[in-house]
């Protein structure tokens, strides 16, 4: 099993950076990857069990079920259910928390899944560089945006 781990902090209050990135459907706002996104059945996105619907910018297409959601512990888990990549039996979890000395945040998204040795390192890339360090990073802008 592969482990891809990566966090960063975010130069605003933990309870604003969850207050943007809670919405589990809300990827497509700020995720340079994501085109379009949409919770299957009229589900709630804070609801375990929904499951949202999404396009890449690249034209490819995942599925994802929310497995764990807590708002007390600012952070989800969820689980692939189909997508483009060699991948099986993934789980992933975004989770913010305070930085108490500074008012920032500790951004940390990390996720465990099954890859054949040939496919890990380009996998590790997309999910690691790709998906969570620069979502992390188009999360801050986002939430600066969005202050102005």
């Amino acid at each position: 099993m592969a482990t891809v781990y990566v966090s960063g902090i975010i130069d605003a209050p933990a309870d604003e950076v969850w207050a943007y990135a809670r919405d589990y459907n809300g990827h497509d706002e700020w995720h340079p990857l994501i085109a379009e996104s949409t919770i299957e059945d009229g589900l709630a996105s804070d609801t375990v069990g929904c499951v949202r619907n999404f396009t890449l910018t690249n034209g490819g297409h995942l599925r994802e079920r929310l497995i764990e959601f807590s708002d007390r512990q600012r952070s989800f888990t969820y689980e692939i259910i189909v997508s483009p990549m060699p991948i099986a039996n993934y789980v992933a979890t975004f989770h913010v928390m305070p930085v108490t000395e500074s008012g920032q945040s500790f951004v940390e998204w990390y996720a465990n899944f099954d890859v054949s040795p040939e496919d890990e390192p380009t996998i590790r890339e997309q999910v690691g560089r790709n998906t969570f360090a620069a979502g992390i990073a188009a999360l801050e802008k986002a939430v600066h945006a969005r202050r102005t």
